[in-house]
Order: structure tokens, then sequence, then C-alpha cells
């Protein structure tokens, strides 16, 4: 395998993750560009990002333009950018969740253009929440595409394409690490094989977008059915935490599977049908229940709902909001 000069854009710890395996893999990583430090924390105190703090750790070189387009809100620190990238002459960019739209002059500028390792197996889930959004919307497969990238949003010709079950049991946290180190795995074949793999066109059936995940989703809708809800609290594990009004508290719901209950078809959903040492049991949508496993009060741990209940005295009767 040849060693490449490679520039990778990426930002959270998914992309860090593919960052590792390139290096290791034994390419030069001559350059690192990463989002802008944001406030995180309590504190709310400037953080680097995963995929800059190991660029850092590496002395990797690192830049953080806040854009790449000349005539953009930021033309300077675009075209400072370019200057970096056309001294470097690199020989391809990998690019996994950046964040920013890469304009036509750095898909053009490697010599073998901009590769991307995307979360899902596009056509389906273009966008930025694939993870999320297979889970929450009952999929049974998603993978790893590393794509050939082009103007538009996940739009590119599609180099390797590896599928992987979606468990049952399976949160955005779990199903994230276990991509994040396929992406790793495959990027590093895309690299040993650049130039020779077959760019295969994206199918026009079966786009679906997956929107940014935004905070006012988290909350519970009780009269939907119970399995919708229990792929919402995986979901949204561990951002942005599904929850639910109860008692004048905001509850964070992190653990809960489906089931049938004919206590259910007469009750109002959210209304709490069972209380014991396994879990909380939720009227729903249909005749199904939901079962709570895991919850948070506001400003406390994520807690097994035996250990929940010891600090705030749930009853039947009660309800959600």
């Amino acid at each position: 395998m040849s060693r490449l000069r490679v520039v990778f854009a990426g930002t959270p710890e998914f992309a860090r993750v593919a960052l590792e395996a390139i290096a290791t893999a034994g390419h030069e990583v001559v350059l690192v560009m990463s989002q802008p430090d944001r406030p995180a924390g309590r504190g709310m105190k400037l953080q680097a990002s995963p995929v800059k703090q190991c660029a850092v750790a590496n002395g990797w070189p690192v830049a953080q333009p806040r854009s790449l387009r000349l005539d953009g809100k930021y033309p300077d620190e675009a075209s400072a950018a370019r200057d970096t990238l056309l001294a470097l002459k690199p020989d391809v960019m990998v690019v996994a969740a950046y964040g920013l739209i890469l304009p036509q002059w750095v898909l053009d500028l490697p010599a073998h253009g901009c590769l991307n390792i995307h979360a899902s197996l596009l056509p389906r889930w273009r966008g930025a929440a694939p993870i999320h959004r297979a889970i929450e919307a009952g999929d049974a497969q998603t993978g790893i595409t590393i794509m050939q990238m082009d103007a538009g949003l996940d739009t590119g010709d599609m180099l390797l394409r590896e599928a992987v079950d979606i468990g049952a049991g399976d949160n955005t946290a779990r199903l994230h690490d276990r991509l994040a180190e396929l992406g790793g795995k495959m990027i590093v074949e895309a690299l040993a094989r650049i130039g020779t793999l077959t760019r295969t066109p994206q199918p026009a059936e079966g786009v679906t977008y997956a929107s940014k995940v935004e905070k006012h989703e988290a909350q519970v809708d009780w009269a939907q059915p119970a399995d919708a809800i229990v792929r919402r609290v995986l979901a949204f594990d561990p951002f942005p935490g599904a929850n639910s009004p109860l008692d004048g508290e905001t509850v964070k719901l992190w653990g809960a599977r489906a089931e049938k209950s004919p206590a259910a078809s007469t009750a109002a959903p959210g209304t709490i049908l069972a209380v014991d040492d396994t879990g909380v049991t939720v009227a729903a949508a249909a005749g199904s229940a939901v079962v709570l496993t895991e919850l948070q009060r506001p400003g406390g741990k994520r807690l097994p709902v035996a250990a929940f209940l010891h600090g705030f005295d749930l009853k039947p009767g009660q309800a959600f909001g």
C-alpha cells in the first residue's frame, strides 16, 4: 500500500476513530481540519473537539476555519485555508462528520478528491443525524458508506458499503461506537485501494433525510404506540435524552421496553399503571405500555429504576405529561 498525504476533516468522536485508524495504517496526516472550539460543560468553557484533541496529542497541524466559502461570511479564513491546502498538495481529503459544507474548490483540490465516511446505507439517511434517525424509524439495518464527495448533500458516488444490524436494545451511543470502528476499518481499505475502486451512483429510489436532532423533539408523546416511544428513547441516548414532565419536574428516560397491557387500553396515555423495582409501567396508545427501567431527575444521575425510586416515590395513577 502506498503512503498517502492525507488531509482529514472531522469534528466529533465518530471522526476521531477514523483519524487514528488512518494514522495507524501508516498514512501521513499533513493537516487536520475541525470545527472551532465551542463552549461546553457546566462552566461553558471553550473546548476542543475530539478530532482536534487527537491532532494536538499527535503533533499534527490543525486548521479551524469557520467557513470554506471564498464568497461567504469569513472569506479571509477560507482564503487562508485554500492557501494552506494548495501548499500541502494532499493526495486525498477524508471527511467524517466535519460540519462544514465543502465548496467545489475543496472537492477539486486533492489529487484523489474527497472521501466521506457516512454512517448509513446511502441513499437512506443522508444528512446530519443518520444514526439517531435509523433507530427512531425502527430500521433493521444501517451501516457505513464510503463516498466520493460531490457538491450535493451526501449525493456522491458510493465506493464501499457495509451493513450493520440494529439490535432491539441498541441505542445511539452503542450503535455509534460500532459504526465508528467500522468506518475506521473501511476508510483504511478505501485508501489502500484508492484509484481502483468502482464508483457506483446512488439509486434515485429510497432517499431519506436525517435532519439534525433538536432538543424540542425529546419530550415523549404518550399518545404514540409504545414501540415508537421506546425507539425514541433509544435514539435520543445520549443526546438530547428523551424526557417527560412529572409532578413539576422534567424526568429523563434512558431505559425502556414496550409491552402489551390490557390496563393501558382504558387508561389515559401517560398514566402510571404499575411500579416496582424492575420498572415503571406507563400507558401508551392502542393497549400498549412502556416499562421505564432507567430514569434521571434534574441535576441527578442516571439511575436504574430501583435506585431512582428511593428518592422519588411513584405510585399508580400518577401521570406523565
